[in-house]
C-alpha cells in the first residue's frame, strides 16, 4: 500500500478555470515584487507561499497524491499567466510543476519517498545529459557531475539530474549505454551560488555539483521509457493519459509559455503607457501616431501566434497520448521546432515594444527594461535554438536519419 502523509492539502477537486483564475489573481502582486525578487536573485518567500497555497505547483501531479492532474495544455497556460506578473516566477513554476509530472513516471517507491513525506515537495533539475556521468553498479548507479541552470534549486528538497551512463574502457574505449534522470535528495549534492546574470535573475538557477553519489535503480528513470506511451515504471499507479506525453518532445513547452507571458506583459504595459499619453487634449495623442499603432499591432500578432503554437502542440500531444500511441520522429521534431519559433516570436515582440519606449527603456525603473533583459536571457535556452530545432525537423522532413536516443 502506498504511503500517505498525515496531513496533506488536496487540490484534486480544483477546476481548470479556478486554477487559471488563481494564477491571474497573483499577477498584480508578482509585478509589485518583481524588482525586489530580481535584486535578491531568488523567488521571494511570499511568492513561494502564494504558489503553494494556490496549488499551482501541482497542476500536473496525480490526483491520488492530491494534485489536479490536468491535461498537458495546462503546462503552457499556467506559467503564461504567472509570467505576465514576473517572467522568473512563471519560469520557476513551469520547471517545478513539470517535475511533479515527471515524478509520476518513476517507480512507485520513488513517489512514496518524496510525496509520501510531503506532496508539496519541490524538485529542481539539471537536464543536460553531457554534464552528468554515471556507471551501473549493483542495485543502481553511481553518478557525478556539475549541472548549471538548476532553476529554483534553493527552495527544492530534491533534484532530477540528467546522466549519461557509460561502460567499457581500455582499447575499446567507453560507450554510451543509457540516459537516466537521477533523483537526488538535497543532502547528496552541493549548490554553488553562481547566479550573477543579465536577466531571469530571480529564478535562482544556480549550479549543482555531485560526486560519486549512489542512486538506487528506482530513483533513476530511464529516458527511453519517457518517449511516449505507457511503458514507464509509474504507469500502473498513474494511468491518466497525460503521463504518456513524451518528455523530450513537449517537456519544455511550459518555459515557452513563460516567454509568452513575459511578452504579453510587455504588450499590456506598453498599452498602458500609450493610453496615459493620449489624454492631453491640448496636444498630440500618442495613440494617434500610426507608427505606434503598427508596433502595438505587430507585437500583439506575434504574441498571439506564439501562444497558439504552444497550446496547439500540447493539445495535439495530449490527443496522441489519449490514444496511447507514440508520435513519429518528424512530428516530435515539429513540436520542438514550433517551440523555438514561438519563443523567437516573443523575443521579436518584446524588442518591438522596447524600441517604442525610446530613451525611457534604458531606465532600471522602467518595467519593460527588465522584461527586455528577461526575454533575451531566457531565449538562450538550448530548447529555443532555431538553428538546432529548425535543422533537425528539416532533416526529418527530407527523409534523413535522426539519431537522438531520448526523442
Amino acid at each position: 500500500m502506498s504511503a500517505r502523509p498525515k496531513v496533506s492539502p488536496t487540490f484534486a477537486g480544483t477546476s481548470y478555470e479556478e486554477a487559471l483564475q488563481r494564477a491571474r489573481d497573483l499577477v498584480p502582486a508578482l509585478r509589485e515584487r518583481a524588482a525586489q525578487s530580481e535584486s535578491e536573485r531568488v523567488m521571494l518567500p511570499e511568492t513561494l507561499a502564494d504558489l503553494h497555497r494556490s496549488g499551482l505547483f501541482r497542476i500536473l501531479q496525480p490526483k491520488r497524491w492530491g494534485g489536479m492532474e490536468f491535461d498537458f495544455v495546462s503546462y503552457v497556460d499556467i506559467p503564461c499567466e504567472l509570467a505576465r506578473g514576473c517572467a522568473s516566477t512563471g519560469w520557476n513554476a513551469a520547471n517545478l510543476l513539470i517535475h511533479h509530472w515527471m515524478l509520476a513516471l518513476y517507480d512507485e517507491r520513488a513517489q512514496e519517498e518524496v510525496w509520501g513525506q510531503n506532496p508539496d515537495a519541490l524538485i529542481a533539475s539539471g537536464i543536460a545529459y553531457p554534464q552528468g556521468r554515471g556507471r551501473a553498479t549493483q542495485g543502481g548507479f553511481v553518478v557525478s557531475g556539475r549541472w548549471n541552470f538548476s532553476s529554483g534549486v534553493n527552495v527544492s528538497d530534491w533534484n532530477m539530474l540528467a546522466v549519461t551512463v557509460r561502460e567499457g574502457a581500455g582499447l575499446g574505449g567507453e560507450k554510451v549505454v543509457d540516459h537516466r534522470m537521477c533523483l537526488l535528495h538535497k543532502s547528496q549534492y552541493e549548490v554553488v551560488d553562481d547566479w550573477q546574470v543579465l536577466g531571469m535573475r530571480s529564478t535562482g538557477s544556480m549550479t549543482v555539483v555531485a560526486k560519486d553519489v549512489f542512486v538506487p535503480e528506482h530513483r533513476a528513470l530511464c529516458m527511453y521509457e519517457a518517449r511516449g506511451g505507457d511503458k514507464f515504471p509509474g504507469a500502473r499507479g498513474n494511468p491518466h493519459p497525460v503521463f504518456r506525453v513524451p518528455l523530450g518532445t513537449l517537456g519544455s513547452h511550459g518555459i515557452g509559455g513563460a516567454a509568452v507571458g513575459n511578452a504579453q506583459a510587455a504588450l499590456e504595459l506598453s498599452i498602458e503607457v500609450v493610453k496615459a499619453r493620449s489624454t492631453n487634449y491640448t496636444g498630440l495623442k500618442m495613440r494617434d501616431f500610426q507608427a505606434v499603432q503598427l508596433r502595438i499591432g505587430e507585437a500583439g500578432a506575434r504574441i498571439d501566434a506564439a501562444r497558439h503554437l504552444l497550446r496547439n502542440d500540447c493539445i495535439e500531444g495530449q490527443e496522441i497520448a489519449n490514444r496511447n500511441v507514440i508520435a513519429d520522429p518528424e512530428r516530435k521534431l515539429r513540436f520542438k521546432r514550433n517551440l523555438a519559433y514561438a519563443v523567437s516570436l516573443c523575443t521579436e515582440a518584446v524588442d518591438i515594444l522596447h524600441a517604442m519606449a525610446g530613451a525611457n527603456g534604458i531606465y532600471d525603473g522602467y518595467p519593460i527594461q527588465r522584461i527586455f533583459r528577461d526575454a533575451h536571457a531566457l531565449g538562450g535556452h538550448f530548447s529555443f535554438s532555431t538553428d538546432a530545432q529548425f535543422s533537425s525537423w528539416g532533416l526529418a522532413a527530407l527523409g534523413g536519419e535522426i539519431v537522438n536516443p531520448t526523442l
